[in-house]
């Protein structure tokens, strides 16, 4: 029994040759494990956040709840399509395709398992690959960014508009971080190919340190640590999801960039989410964790990544990914935009460029001056992570000592606070904005006062369902009950009665 399994590795020059009725096989195959996953993914999401919050679930259809997600899309279909008034139609009904459609396409270029045989012809398990395979992906996800923006911008409202605006701007950022933690996979493994990947995290990694040999690990979530935290960092920005899903944030926004949509189409833009999530899993799978190869020790075992069975491991990765989106939903707030964007400007996109600098010098020291790979990691691997340790270190301290000077300074009394609001509020008079005698205004660094009597015209309809009488104290007092009896006769004068007033 040899250390690792073999497996019928397949590599660029196997893609493009199989029959047609193969291909067709293949896309029906790719399509129905996308589809099976997404919807497996909704309901393992409501299933392990209502563990998390100590409830029982989707739990009424089918065995368990698992035909859930099956009865949503069903309930959606059926659901009434409304259009909204100053939506511009042509763009309205095209965002949600093109929102869906490149993470359909995303999919096609990732590794499933190795050459197998499907009705005696032997053909990759794997839709297509490329040279350039994992830019196709990130291509397919930038793709969906214009399906968001066109929504939000054809639905002729405030708030899609605000939120397709902020998930424009949270997908370009983070897809920059994300790119970045790759380019070190690409220096490791020599292509971009994500087949070619695949095979360069296999066979083990022979580590040498100062003459003494070991097999190491192979994935390059191990070997590229720094890359793999960006990547998970930045995916979960990328795809809208919590804590990042600022796009969607329901105290801001009511429901963001899909506020105006229904049925079918609101139903598409649900479908892309998870599509996408799924996506990037099965992207993190392939990148770092070895891809459809069986991880240590059931790759002891020879038959381990041949056959089928690479799918069931395949399948486990992407499993244990999701899992992670749904783990950081259910236990991470959302954060605020503005320390959402600076994060990503900031922080991941400097460290990620620092970190390629990094890989690709240990790569062209080793290579040049003939050293292992441990001497390599001792020589300049250990002085760099010691500055990076220490610069994070030292920028935590500032930090922290502009906060306490802030908090001393408002101890001592140097921040003036506002006027105390009256204890007794003044009587209501007109609608009015009154002057702010007291407190410092809004520029001057203090809170804005509100007015205090402003009052609310009363609705037309309330004069034909309630007496003369309790209709003019309303009117009078601009609210019902107020005490002394007042009338009509003694209060401010009332506004024409007029349909168009709640407008």
């Amino acid at each position: 029994m040899s250390l690792l399994a073999s497996a019928d590795q397949p590599t660029l020059e196997d893609f493009g040759t199989d029959v047609w009725w193969i291909v067709l096989i293949k896309i029906v195959g790719v399509f129905g494990i996308l589809v099976l996953l997404t919807l497996f993914a909704i309901i393992f999401e409501r299933k392990v956040v209502a563990r998390m919050q100590q409830r029982i679930g989707p739990n009424r259809v089918g065995p368990r709840g698992s035909l859930q997600s099956l009865a949503d899309g069903l309930k959606l279909a059926l659901k009434e399509d409304i259009m909204p008034a100053l939506a511009d139609r042509p763009v309205y009904f095209l965002a949600p395709v093109l929102a869906t459609v490149p993470a359909f396409l995303a999919f096609s270029v990732i590794p499933l398992g190795p050459t197998v045989s499907i009705f005696g012809e032997r053909t990759p398990l794997q839709l297509t690959d490329a040279p350039i395979g994992v830019l196709i992906v990130l291509a397919c996800s930038a793709m969906g960014i214009y399906g968001i923006v066109l929504g939000g911008w054809a639905s002729g409202s405030t708030y899609p508009l605000l939120g397709s605006l902020r998930s424009a701007a949270q997908m370009v950022s983070y897809e920059i971080a994300m790119g970045l933690s790759i380019v070190a996979v690409f220096l490791y493994a020599g292509s971009m190919s994500t087949s070619e990947i695949v095979a360069a995290q296999a066979g083990g990694n022979q580590v040498s340190f100062f003459g003494f040999e070991t097999q190491g690990p192979s994935w390059f979530a191990v070997l590229l640590p720094v890359s793999f935290v960006i990547y998970v960092i930045a995916v979960v920005g990328e795809t809208n999801r919590a804590p990042f899903d600022l796009p969607e944030a329901e105290s801001e926004l009511v429901g963001g960039f899909h506020t105006e949509y229904s049925s079918l189409k609101f139903a598409l833009f649900f479908l892309a989410e998870y599509i996408n999530m799924v996506t990037v899993s099965a992207l993190a799978a392939t990148l770092f964790l070895g891809g459809w190869r069986a991880p240590w020790p059931i790759s002891i075992w020879d038959g381990a990544n041949t056959g089928w069975w690479p799918l069931l491991w395949w399948t486990a990765k992407v499993v244990l990914a999701l899992f992670v989106f749904v783990w950081l939903r259910g236990t991470l707030p959302r954060m605020r935009y503005d320390q959402f964007m600076s994060f990503g400007w900031k922080v991941l996109v400097p460290t990620a460029l620092v970190w390629i600098l990094v890989v690709a010098t240990m790569r062209t020291v080793g290579r040049e001056a003939d050293l292992d790979s441990g001497e390599v990691a001792f020589y300049i691997g250990v002085p760099i992570a010691a500055v990076l340790i220490a610069g994070l270190l030292i920028a935590s301290r500032r930090r922290n000592r502009a906060t306490r000077v802030a908090a001393l300074k408002a101890a001592a009394g140097a921040t003036r606070a506002t006027e105390p609001e009256p204890e007794v509020l003044p009587a209501a008079g007109p609608r009015r904005r009154p002057a702010q005698a007291g407190g410092p205004s809004r520029s001057a660094g203090g809170f804005p006062v509100p007015p205090m009597d402003l009052v609310v015209p009363p609705s037309p309809r309330l004069r034909s369902k309630e007496p003369v009488g309790a209709a003019a104290g309303v009117v009078a007092s601009g609210r019902r009950g107020r005490p002394g009896g007042a009338t009509a006769a003694d209060s401010t004068p009332t506004t024409p009665d007029r349909e168009d007033d709640d407008a």
